[in-house]
């Protein structure tokens, strides 16, 4: 048995015992991850150089695919690395910056999820006052709200967290380092609990965040109902329905992963919440949010057939 002071590194999850099964996660875990980055790239790199979607909608998911690039390069990168190299160390320290960081990113993600929905219920609405509502300070204001409001929940569970005594070996049950992993190697009940009631504490936020969506989302849909415009009716719920569907997944996999209950616990189950709610959301939101964004395909377009006819002209 050893104490926290003692403890140098933690051992993460392997996700296959072959070396082959090692390598096909490798090359997954970096296809998605290219994927990931490829996507939120040319979502910041179109809405920055396009001027017609300098709006509020567009500056929010900006904020949103830097978040997400973020997110899945605080925990993939280490997974893959883990899984070429036949090794599952992390340094202490290393192990506390990646929850940290991880928290920070999530936190500021799903804050900034709300401020979005807030962004539609005031574009679709109340249309009158958009510009009065939302103009460019009181984006800025609350973008930063979100990102500061994510890093301070995130330094208080990592230092609560990284205070507490650990004896129970060092041995974290996921591929990258989750509270809830670390919080069963606690030497006591007692230091257990006061983590676990400032996760119950956040989580009560988040659903009050989630509340708050999706009522904002049914008078939304009450109000797109009443357009007469099949297109305009059309365009409101390809903006609205995937963004919700994506709150959804996220709200109820990290809810499921930090909350559940130890008896209905299983390593299988955990890393398939792990992937949900850490891998998915940050490979998926661009497709999610430009497939159906005529507006955003369009710049995406413009953006790529423009490198390419520069790439021409240069050679």
């Amino acid at each position: 048995m050893s104490n926290s002071s003692s403890i140098t590194q933690f051992l993460l999850l392997t996700f296959a015992d072959t070396r082959e099964l090692q390598l096909l996660t490798f090359w997954l875990f970096l296809g998605i991850y290219l994927a990931a980055l490829m996507g939120n790239g040319l979502t910041i790199t179109a809405i920055a150089c396009d001027r017609r979607l300098h709006t509020p909608m567009y500056f929010f998911l900006l904020n949103l695919a830097l978040l997400d690039m973020a997110s899945i390069s605080t925990t993939v990168p280490k997974a893959m690395a883990n899984s070429l190299w036949d090794t599952r160390a992390v340094s202490y320290r290393g192990c506390a910056a990646q929850v940290l960081f991880f928290l920070f990113f999530i936190s500021s993600e799903y804050s900034l999820l709300t401020t979005m929905a807030y962004d539609r219920y005031i574009a679709i609405c109340k249309p009158l006052h958009y510009g009065t509502l939302l103009g460019s300070r009181a984006c800025v204001h609350m973008a930063a709200a979100a990102w500061g409001s994510g890093f301070l929940n995130a330094l208080l569970h990592t230092a609560n967290t990284f205070s507490i005594p650990l004896c129970q070996g060092n041995a974290v049950n996921q591929f990258f380092c989750e509270i809830p992993q670390i919080l069963k190697l606690s030497c006591s009940e007692s230091d257990y609990l006061r983590e676990a009631g400032h996760i119950v504490f956040s989580a009560c936020l988040a659903v009050g965040c989630f509340v708050f969506i999706v009522l904002s989302y049914v008078q939304i849909f009450r109000d797109v109902l009443m357009i007469p415009s099949e297109q305009g009716r059309h365009k409101a719920f390809s903006t609205c329905l995937p963004h919700l569907a994506m709150v959804a997944l996220f709200i109820i996999t990290v809810t499921s992963a930090y909350l559940k209950p130890h008896f209905i616990s299983s390593p299988s189950l955990e890393l398939v919440l792990a992937i949900l709610y850490s891998v998915v959301p940050s490979a998926v939101n661009p497709l999610i949010y430009s497939i159906r964004n005529q507006e955003l395909k369009s710049a995406v377009w413009r953006l790529m057939t423009g490198c390419f006819l520069e790439a021409i002209n240069w050679s």
